[in-house]
């Protein structure tokens, strides 16, 4: 497992009315958080919140091209970035222990920090697809390039770990700053993450490693 040191190329926040950061996502032009009782919107050049949606967002977030998909206590709300109306509902896997969430290939999967667990599950139903282990609790999880990674935040340590998606063996690991925990993670399609800050209130941007370096490609089997 190659191990290094996570580069923060930027934080993001505190935010107004604020009080933390659970999932994020990234819909091509914005940075959005999961806030509590809000879905909010950041622009990553001004660093400005620029929108706000009242939904309920207790954790992970992901965006599917069109659609944002957000975990409200034990569900999965499907909604229009426009206006904010859930449009669906599935039954969230850990049945309100859920973390992170992320969208890839068709399908969403979903952090279970105390199984120390990711799902892949069909976004249509909730029903589980694969499981792939960790020996880590599990925060925010993206796909980028076949790589699939998660955060991990157990005490005062936090790392973002690449893992094999077939056998969940560990590829790469980069340990962030003691004391600045991983709450949720984004790719923003290239060479940085998001990564939420939970308490801090922050999104903090991480450099990503150069790509195909520890690269695993994604499996289509189910």
């Amino acid at each position: 497992m190659k191990r290094s040191a996570a580069e923060i190329l930027r934080e993001y926040g505190p935010f107004p009315g604020t009080d933390r950061v659970n999932g994020v996502t990234f819909d091509g032009q914005h940075i959005w958080f999961a806030a509590g009782d809000t879905l909010k919107a950041v622009d990553p050049v001004s660093g400005e919140a620029v929108r706000s949606l009242d939904v309920a967002a207790h954790a992970g977030t992901a965006f599917d091209g069109e659609h944002l998909f957000q975990i409200a206590e034990d569900r999965i709300q499907k909604i229009d970035p426009k206006t904010g109306q859930v449009l669906a509902t599935i039954p969230a896997p850990g049945e309100g222990s859920d973390s992170g969430l992320a969208w890839a290939e068709g399908t969403l999967w979903v952090g279970q920090p105390r199984e120390r667990k990711i799902h892949e599950i069909d976004p249509e139903t909730g029903a589980i697809l694969r499981t792939i282990k960790s020996n880590r609790i599990v925060t925010g999880v993206t796909w980028i390039d076949g790589e699939l990674w998660h955060g991990t935040w157990e005490g005062e340590e936090s790392e973002l770990r690449q893992i094999n998606p077939q056998t969940g063996e560990v590829l790469e690991s980069l340990e962030m700053p003691q004391g600045t925990g991983v709450s949720g993670l984004e790719s923003d399609g290239g060479d940085r993450f998001f990564c939420g800050g939970g308490s801090s209130g922050k999104v903090r941007a991480v450099r990503r490693p150069s790509a195909g370096s520890t690269t695993a490609s994604r499996s289509t089997e189910k």
